[in-house]
């Protein structure tokens, strides 16, 4: 190509020879002038031209097709050959491939959210974050039952391919949607809608596990299930207003139960307080008595005791003490007359003649 370019221009240069000496012989008109000069070009590169073209063909080829693919953390990419799947699928990293025959199908396997909710979500439009209508069933009477959940899941990395060959890329809508909506209503469709509120956590918890059971269970488990969160029950207007009453019921008997209870103790309170103070007065009166007959048994032992050591001498000598100390009365009152008792025992009775109602009892 080079040489045939050089060829062209020594042509030109030639022609553009040969027409000024025409010019000059003809009358000179132009004093012998030249004409226009292009200026030489050499593009003989020799024999390495043509691999530098093709090195600059096959890199730009090579930026075009984009042998190679990224696959970044929290994806697998699956490759397909001639429209056929890869068995395994790509892990993380750089991964070269052959281009229009191979290409990389990149899935998500970051854990994903679906909520079933009556209204739309703020971040309901956020990655990894869908939003489907709240599942309405019938409960065993026929009434109908909003149910909101929330369901978190992931695409089980190992069986990815499989899982894309067999569901397609929209496995989620496949899988995870219809086994929670059979399963809920399955599930809701054995209780009557005013024992859903008391119920909910034994609900929630045969939910969970029929979902798991019935995703885990198919084949090469497509997707790992992280959790079913039972958020909302929405029962019928009639029946809200039915449970209130109930519970309106139950609460005025819990009350009047209480007051019942309250009575109660108070009165055994009452009771317990008033036999306390019987057991005390009791206890007082019986203390008393207690005292009195220790008295009296001291008193009766003392007189037994006295009565054991007295002797006719020694009564002889009291009643001469005694009459002693009568004499010695008589000779401070000469008017007083004296009584001896019969037998002569003590004590002896005398009485002041100066006032007769003055009676005095001398030991």
């Amino acid at each position: 190509m080079a040489s045939d370019m050089n060829d062209y221009f020594n042509k030109k240069k030639s022609e553009n020879g040969s027409g000024k000496k025409t010019t000059g012989g003809s009358g000179g008109g132009n004093g012998g002038g030249k004409g226009p000069e292009f200026p030489k070009i050499n593009l003989d590169m020799g024999g390495k031209s043509g691999i530098i073209y093709f090195v600059i063909a096959v890199i730009i080829m090579l930026v075009l097709a984009k042998p190679f693919t990224i696959i970044e953390e929290g994806q697998r990419g699956i490759l397909s050959t001639n429209g056929k799947y890869q068995d395994q699928a790509l892990l993380p990293g750089l991964h070269f491939i052959v281009p229009v025959i191979q290409k990389v199908y990149v899935v998500d396997t970051k854990v994903r959210i679906i909520n079933y909710a009556s209204r739309i979500e703020a971040n309901s439009g956020a990655s990894g974050i869908g939003s489907k209508p709240a599942i309405t069933v019938l409960d065993r009477r026929g009434l109908p039952v909003t149910i909101e959940l929330t369901v978190q899941y992931r695409l089980n990395s190992q069986f990815a391919a499989q899982t894309i060959s067999n569901w397609g890329f929209s496995w989620e809508d496949k899988i995870i949607n219809p086994v929670v909506r059979d399963v809920v209503r399955n599930v809701v469709g054995k209780y009557d809608a005013e024992s859903l509120p008391q119920m909910r956590n034994k609900i929630a918890a045969e939910i969970d596990e029929a979902v798991r059971k019935n995703v885990v269970g198919l084949k090469n488990s497509p997707a790992d299930l992280q959790s079913v969160q039972l958020r909302e029950i929405g029962l019928p207007q009639k029946v809200k207003e039915q449970i209130e009453r109930v519970q309106v019921a139950k609460q005025e008997v819990q009350k009047a139960e209480q007051d019942v209870q309250r009575v109660k103790q108070e009165a055994l309170k009452r009771a317990a307080e008033a036999e306390g103070i019987a057991q005390k007065k009791r206890i007082e009166a019986q203390g008393i008595a207690d005292a009195v007959t220790i008295e009296a048994d001291a008193q009766a032992k003392a007189n037994i005791l006295i009565a054991k050591s007295l002797s006719s001498q020694l009564l002889q000598l009291e009643q001469i003490k005694i009459q002693g100390k009568f004499n010695d009365a008589l000779r401070e009152n000469k008017d007083a007359k004296i009584f001896l008792t019969p037998g002569g025992s003590t004590p002896n009775i005398w009485v002041d003649t100066k006032n007769l109602k003055q009676r005095t009892t001398a030991n």
